[in-house]
Order: C-alpha cells, then structure tokens, then sequence
C-alpha cells in the first residue's frame, strides 16, 4: 500500500495534490472499504479522512498513512491544501461529476482543479497488474465459485425457476465463506439464455433448455467471474453444434494467450473460429476483461483494444453465441497473464452437462 502511495506522490507535479473519492482507488490505495471518505496526496503528506461511523476500524487497519475523523470534508480539503502550498487539484475524472467538480471549483478560491486524466491512468495501470496478495485473493474467490458450481449442478432440475437456482447459488457462497457475490448472478434458460447479460426470472426450466449462469465469490476485496452453460435433459444437433463451437474458440484463446500479446489479437483468434462456424454476428461482446477490485477492469479483450498483455494480469476468457429469442450458450474461465501462457484459475468441467 505504501510503495502504491509512494508510486503516485511521485509523480505529482510540484504543488499539486490528488484527491481520491471513488470506493474502488479508496480501497486500492489503503485495503479499507467503506461506503465514505477520501484519500488527499501531496508530494509530502497522504492522508485518509472518514467520518465517524469507520474511524475506529480505520484507524486499525490502516498503518501506512495517518487516519482522521472527517466532519466538514470541504473545509479539511481546504485545510490540506493550504497547509501543503498547493496550487493544482487532480481529481479521478472518470468517476467525479459535472457537479461535484464545480463544487470544488467553487470552494477552492485559489486552486485550479484541473480536469486532466493524469492520474486516472496512472491508478489505472498500478491496478492492472496484480500482486501476489491479490492473486491469491482472486484464486481463493474462484476456488468458491467452482465449488459453488459442483454444488448446484445436483440442485438444477426441470421445473425449478430461474430465480430459484440464483438464489440457491448465492446462499451457498455466501456460506461457503464468500464476502457477498462479485456481480448480481445471472441465471437465464431457454429463450432467455439468447440475452448475454439477462436477469434470472420466474420461468421455470423445461427440457430441452439450455442454462446459463454467470456468477462469481469475493474474497478480501477482490473477485471471480465464471459462466458454465449447461443443459437439461437431451439437446438438438444444433444445440450441441453450437456449445461445441463455443469451447473450441475458448480452448483456442486459452491456448495462445500470454503476455505480450495485443488484446485485440487474441480476441480474433476466437471470433474468426465462431465466424467461421457460420454465426458471425452472434458474438456481440467481447472476448473477455480484466477482474480485480472491480469485476470490469482494464484492459479488455475486445475487437478495440490495443492493449498489450502483461504478467500478473488477470483476465476472463468468455467467448459466446447468441441466437435471438432462441438460446444462447457461453463459457468462461479466469486467467492470470504469465510469460509463456497462463495460469487458468477455473477447475470446473466444461464438456457439455446433460442434467
């Protein structure tokens, strides 16, 4: 946490402070969550502010840098700021409003606060690349999900909703130990299973009925993102078709991605095995992104980005076909980036399941 601190005092301009408000950098920078506060860094001085409710647990767990109980946060931005001698105020652009910036503006007679990206980009390439606390983070969440996954493969069955599948698996997690879930899960079945990104409703399963379900555990602040596609009962040559398709492009990913590697390239390797199947248009997201603090992190395997891959970064790997008002199949796996390939985080089984 320190050397992270350390990492962007050092690059601030002179007389310049940082102001981080957004619960995401707040825990990167200090390993404290909370719903409040705000991190200010000089060249000179960091230091947390956060009201009453958290300053005790605050002060406990956070040793790196000074704690203080915040009451009138304006007022000690001020205070800060003029003690420190600063003339320029960097805020997180991508996530401070139209609003709170003219806020700012309006209490900081003196200080020019600048709506450049600087810093934004700067956190955001510190976060790309994880450290080893954070990897094990992330495999221990993963380690939830896929027991999660072995656990209700023996609860799904024809006639139970959608919904009650969800909430069965986020039970067990959290029971398992996982700290809430990494996103809302998403169980979708039959016609339903055709929208990527759909929300578990009362239908109930059928047979015949593909079944989707995206779900991820938390552990120590960081998360997992799985997606197993399974069916029930008997499936149409067209079904099996398509399922296969699907895991070959995810092997072939798997297969060539490494560090060095321009995300957009290894997008393609799975597009053009899905396109090349017949159902080009039918993969309409990307092949995957990274996980951290965040379940969508920086950089993305997309069509777009021309990010290079790095080690220790960790990515999802999730290639999908879609026919509208039909069915929908996807899998995912979450990898960490590592010189010569990967380490592949995800030990369920990804042959098709007949329930």
């Amino acid at each position: 946490m320190q050397n992270r601190l350390h990492a962007i005092q050092a690059a601030l301009p002179p007389h310049s402070a940082l102001l981080v408000e957004s619960a995401a950098n707040r825990f990167y920078l200090t390993g404290f969550r909370s719903s409040a506060g705000f991190i200010l860094l000089s060249r000179d001085k960091a230091a947390f502010y956060v009201d009453f409710r958290y300053t005790e647990k605050a002060k406990h767990t956070i040793r790196h840098c000074p704690v203080y109980r915040s009451e009138r946060p304006m007022q000690e931005i001020r205070t800060f700021l003029t003690e420190q001698g600063i003339t320029t105020l960097f805020v997180e652009t991508d996530s401070t409003s139209v609003a709170r910036m003219r806020t700012l503006r309006d209490a900081l007679d003196g200080v020019t606060v600048t709506d450049e990206d600087t810093f934004d980009r700067l956190i955001e390439q510190m976060r790309q690349v994880k450290a080893p606390a954070e990897i094990a983070a992330v495999r221990q969440a993963q380690r939830l999900t896929d027991d999660t996954f072995s656990y209700i493969l023996d609860r799904i069955a024809a006639g139970r909703t959608e919904r009650e599948i969800m909430l069965d698996m986020e039970y067990y997690i959290r029971r398992l130990g996982s700290d809430g879930v990494a996103f809302d899960f998403i169980v979708v079945s039959g016609k339903n299973s055709s929208v990527p990104h759909g929300t578990p409703t009362d239908k109930p399963l059928e047979t015949g009925d593909f079944v989707t379900m995206d779900f991820g555990g938390a552990v120590d602040g960081y998360r997992a993102d799985m997606t197993r596609t399974v069916a029930i009962g008997a499936v149409s040559e067209e079904q099996r078709r398509v399922y296969d398709t699907v895991l070959t492009a995810q092997k072939a990913a798997l297969t060539a991605i490494r560090a060095d590697l321009v995300c957009k390239d290894v997008d393609k390797i799975a597009r053009d095995i899905i396109n090349a199947a017949g159902y080009e248009g039918c993969f309409g997201h990307g092949l995957g992104h990274s996980v951290g603090i965040e379940i969508h992190e920086t950089p993305s395997l997309s069509p777009r980005c021309d990010a290079t891959l790095k080690p220790g970064v960790v990515m999802t790997v999730e290639p999908g076909i879609y026919l509208e008002g039909r069915f929908g199949v996807r899998i995912e796996d979450m990898v960490v980036i590592t010189e010569n390939g990967c380490e592949n985080f995800t030990k369920s089984r990804k042959d098709l399941i007949l329930l």
